[in-house]
């Protein structure tokens, strides 16, 4: 029986974890919450932050205890029965081959900063990016991982340095500045936004089994992956704050007026570095869903390979396949992705509940709070996007009943069987 075996350990975990969150948004989703509350930006960052942390903490302990290449669909199944489960698997299936080429449009933002191109040769490029996904994870998730890693320590690096190139005027610079007291309405909408930077923390739990030991560095990855992935949001709205610029992408202008220049060429590559490392965890994460499931019989049996490198090459290669038939039929029908992005939120919402309320039958007593905690934030998340959850509850209300039928329509035929 093909097994995946584990190739990555707790600090390439956590530059998974990482590089996941910042994706797309960590030099601009800063700049677009402090234009919405100001300086109570910062506190939006900051309550967000120790809110995501709950959760985090609870699929850690769900994927080191129950480690699986279903995830979240395997912990549900768990605890409410194989239907819900699997309904789970799916919605979260059908989500990815739209989310990621809209994740790859946001980071031809970046790309066009550094050379502008339109029509069908961003198609072409963004085509090629796709294949690079491809050939990036055919030498198995380890690859990905150091290179990730690197990528999370580059942006550290960068943000230090912006630290330090200030350092002497640092103090100068928040005396100025002027720290009104925040309109928590203002900063609720801000958090609103910025929740965009914490989708992912759920990715992780389907690379449970890549880990070498699961059981000892998924919570530690996962915990140290969010906690600096939210320091190094706060750091970039400081900076915003504290020095502002009229440049398109803020950071930008903060690169230039600390260092002298060249900030497009490096908050432009490292922005489109790391937009592509979120599309690339989801890719390998819904890949070994696939193959999960194809195992299980829900999903055909050709995609139940693994090549030498412990990589499922025909799920991914189907996933990207569909990435890329989106991106061509998203410039050629002049449709616009980023409405999905809302109702993408919608199902993480339903994806992030469902966990909790597993981990509440699965975890020990101990783990109760920060389950109550993790449930309350989804609860709350998912009456603020209001409307936006229709897309999320309709997949739910079409996928449970056909799995159900699907499920009750075997047992019927096998019952036949046996009587026969």
């Amino acid at each position: 029986m093909n097994q995946i075996k584990g190739t990555i350990g707790r600090w390439q975990g956590a530059g998974l974890m990482a590089t996941t969150l910042l994706g797309t948004g960590v030099f601009i989703l800063p700049q677009i919450t402090v234009e919405k509350a100001g300086t109570g930006a910062m506190l939006a960052w900051a309550l967000l932050t120790i809110a995501i942390l709950p959760v985090t903490l609870v699929f850690a302990r769900l994927a080191s205890v129950f480690p699986h290449a279903a995830g979240p669909a395997y912990f549900i199944e768990r605890a409410f029965g194989r239907t819900l489960g699997r309904t789970i698997g799916l919605i979260f299936l059908l989500v990815v081959p739209l989310g990621s080429p809209a994740a790859i449009l946001m980071t031809f933002e970046f790309v066009n900063a550094l050379l502008p191109m339109s029509g069908w040769s961003q198609v072409g490029a963004e085509l090629v990016v796709i294949l690079g996904l491809l050939i990036l994870n055919l030498k198995g998730i380890q690859v990905s991982a150091k290179l990730q890693f690197g990528l999370t320590l580059g942006v550290v690096a960068v943000v230090a340095i912006l630290f330090g190139a200030g350092g002497a005027n640092l103090t100068d610079l928040v005396a100025s500045s002027s720290f009104a007291s925040p309109d928590m309405n203002l900063v609720m909408a801000a958090a609103g936004i910025a929740f965009w930077s914490f989708l992912g923390v759920e990715a992780m739990t389907h690379l449970a089994n890549d880990f070498k030991r699961p059981e000892k560095d998924m919570i530690p990855a996962m915990m140290i992956g969010t906690v600096l992935v939210g320091i190094i949001y706060l750091a970039c709205t400081l900076l915003i704050i504290l020095v502002p610029t009229q440049d398109g992408v803020a950071m930008i202008g903060v690169f230039d007026r600390l260092l002298g220049g060249y900030g497009a060429q490096v908050i432009g590559i490292l922005g489109v570095a790391s937009g592509l490392a979120t599309v690339n965890i989801y890719c390998a994460s819904a890949a070994r869903l696939v193959w999960s499931f194809s195992q299980e019989g829900i999903l055909p049996k050709y995609f139940n390979q693994l090549n030498q490198h412990q990589v499922p090459v025909r799920a991914l290669s189907a996933i990207l396949l569909v990435m890329a038939a989106v991106m061509v039929l998203t410039y050629l029908g002049g449709y616009d992705l980023e409405h999905l992005i809302a109702w993408t939120n919608g199902v993480f919402v339903i994806i992030y509940l469902m966990s909790m309320l597993a981990a509440a039958r699965l975890l020990k007593k101990r783990y109760l709070p920060m389950v109550m905690l993790g449930s309350g934030f989804c609860i709350a998340l998912g009456i603020a996007l209001g409307a936006n959850m229709f897309y999320a509850i309709a997949l739910v209300s079409i996928l449970f009943p056909m799995l159900w039928w699907q499920k009750n329509h075997l047992v019927r035929k096998a019952v036949t069987r046996e009587a026969i």
